[in-house]
């Protein structure tokens, strides 16, 4: 079994991302930690919680940082909802939580599995701790797969930046220079066909499985906002993308290995994920320009291109 530990903001995507990996053959999720970002902490813990419960699964689940390190939290009730699942009455049956924070759940889980692959959802804060206080943890993790970013394209809370990644750039700027194995799934792979249709929403409808009613009854509003969002029609699941990524990594078909660093000290560009792709930072000609990072190796794989059937054909096979 290939040990998972994910973390995650927990709102309606992240909710279905969960389902995903609690699902799959061959993985086994050995924790859950909960970071403040789409929803506040414990909302976020509640939601984490009542995914657990819908799987039948018995998975501990931990509470970590409950705001971002250096900035005020600025959640995402207005597209998910006020409890971050449509607010259609969804709650877990009882709020049982493991009473150790977050960050030593990072830290123990890893050392007692290396080689496990951590999946990240939300702001990277607890990712962040967990590496600040124990460094020796990152040659243990065999990968970690990132929902975050904007690979040289658009945000989707600004013009620069996706929100995991602007929610706390000062985390996401640590963990990209830590030295995990990072594999990072943008924003612009939850666009344009890799959104469900309104014919592939009643695809899974048509399931008529609790776990299918669920995926698409707490996305309601996320449905209605990514319209208001972009204009465009449809189910954008930012985070059940980058879990298809994690679950089989053959939904990435375009690949690369770059320079990737995080803006934080611009408000203009805050939490932009600034991508090498040319390698300019490398080359020699440039020197007198990028002095300061001539020196920086590739530290990113970043995801070019998701096979859109393949990921939507892995979240069919859980909602079933």
């Amino acid at each position: 079994m290939r040990p998972f530990l994910i973390d995650t903001d927990t709102a309606s995507d992240d909710a279905v991302a969960l389902i995903m990996a609690l699902r799959w053959p061959g993985v086994a999720v050995k924790a859950i930690t909960v970071v403040a970002g789409n929803m506040p902490l414990e909302q976020g813990a509640r939601n984490a919680r009542l995914a657990v419960e819908l799987c039948g699964a018995d998975v501990p689940i931990s509470l970590g940082a409950g705001k971002p390190l250096l900035r005020a939290n600025a959640h995402a009730e207005w597209f998910h909802g006020q409890d971050g699942l449509s607010d259609v009455g969804y709650a877990p049956r009882e709020a049982r939580f493991a009473p150790q924070h977050a960050v030593d759940t990072i830290i123990d889980t890893v050392k007692a599995h290396p080689g496990i692959e951590l999946v990240t959802l939300g702001p990277l804060t607890n990712v962040a701790l967990a590496v600040t206080r124990a460094p020796e943890i990152v040659p243990l993790v065999g990968r970690c797969v990132v929902m975050g970013g904007a690979a040289c394209t658009e945000g989707n809370v600004t013009p620069a930046a996706e929100y995991n990644i602007w929610v706390d750039p000062e985390a996401a700027r640590i963990v990209f220079h830590s030295g995990l194995p990072l594999e990072m799934v943008g924003w612009e792979h939850c666009r344009h066909d890799k959104v469900l249709s309104a014919a592939e929403i009643a695809h899974i409808q048509a399931f008529n499985t609790p776990l299918a009613e669920f995926a698409i009854r707490s996305n309601e509003a996320a449905i209605r906002a990514y319209h208001v969002q972009t204009g465009e029609d449809g189910l954008s699941l930012a985070d059940p993308v980058a879990m298809a990524v994690a679950l089989d990594p053959a939904v990435a078909v375009e690949s690369s290995l770059h320079y990737v660093d995080v803006e934080t000290q611009s408000e203009l560009t805050r939490g932009m994920t600034v991508v090498d792709r040319l390698g300019v930072a490398q080359d020699a000609r440039n020197r007198s320009v990028w002095a300061a990072l001539i020196q920086h190796k590739p530290n990113v794989r970043v995801i070019w291109k998701v096979d859109a059937a393949h990921w939507k054909s892995i979240l069919y096979y859980a909602l079933q």
